[in-house]
């Protein structure tokens, strides 16, 4: 039972769906493992929970909206 697990800044149900279909079947391929037999997890952290470049990402999204 292969598990994948991604930690990730939230998404749309939509972007879920295609990560997870993706992600299953390459992991399916690669593995040579059948799909019914992936697991996969995603881990939504807020953007208040993501540092990047020494700044959270909130902070980074917030400059960036005052730019345009």
């Amino acid at each position: 039972m292969p598990v994948i697990t991604v930690e990730a800044m939230p998404m749309t149900t939509d972007a879920k769906r295609e990560l997870v279909a993706t992600l299953t079947h390459d992991a399916s391929r690669i593995m040579q493992v059948p799909e019914t037999s992936i697991y996969v997890f995603i881990r939504e952290n807020p953007f208040d929970d993501i540092g990047v470049a020494g700044k959270l990402l909130s902070d980074i999204k917030k400059e960036n909206a005052s730019k345009k």
